[in-house]
């Protein structure tokens, strides 16, 4: 099982802008650290990364795609995340960019 990291916001969070307004809404980089269980293949001494492309088309915030790298030589690796750990990297990226604001009473 994987688990998320988090790092410091400002440096792991990244607006994509597109000049040539192809895109519809808007769009997000993350770059996430994630931990592993010892018992699981994928882990690296050097760590895993996650970098994710977060869409937000109206209230519709989704996965777009993502990249696995091992930080220890820059690579990517070559296989899918499960459906719950996609949830939780969306969920991830909701909590940062649009922060819940405290009731006032």
């Amino acid at each position: 099982a994987a688990r998320l990291v988090e790092k410091d916001p400002k440096k792991a969070i990244e607006e994509i802008k597109d000049p040539t307004n192809i895109i519809v809404g808007e769009r997000y980089e993350f770059l996430l650290d994630v931990e592993f269980d010892e018992e699981d293949e994928i882990g690296s001494e050097a760590g895993i990364e996650i970098r994710a492309i977060i869409g937000k088309i109206e209230d519709e915030v989704k996965l777009v795609n993502y990249f696995i790298i091992d930080k220890k030589d820059d690579s990517y690796l070559d296989f899918a995340l499960e459906d719950e750990e996609e949830a939780e990297i969306v969920a991830f990226a909701k909590e940062q960019l649009f922060p819940k604001e405290p009731v006032v009473e």
